[in-house]
C-alpha cells in the first residue's frame, strides 16, 4: 500500500511528518522518505529502505531540526 503525508507552513513540520509515517508503518512498506524546503527553497530529502524503521529515519533526520 501507499501512503502520502504533506505539511505546509508548520514550524514543526518534520515532527508531524514523522508521526504520520509512524502511523502508516504498520501497513508495511518498501521505503519511506521525507523532503523539506526551508525559506531559501533548498530541498533536503532522506529515505529509509527495506527494514529501516521510521524511528531510525527520524534519528538520521535529527540534523535537520
Amino acid at each position: 500500500m501507499c501512503g502520502i503525508i504533506g505539511v505546509v507552513g508548520a514550524p514543526d513540520a518534520l515532527d508531524i511528518l514523522l508521526e504520520g509515517l509512524a502511523r502508516l508503518e504498520y501497513r508495511g512498506y518498501d521505503s519511506a522518505g521525507v523532503a523539506l524546503a526551508g525559506s531559501g527553497e533548498t530541498w533536503r530529502a532522506r529515505t529509509a529502505e527495506g527494514t529501516e524503521s521510521v524511528a531510525a529515519l527520524g534519528h538520521r533526520l535529527g540534523a535537520l531540526r
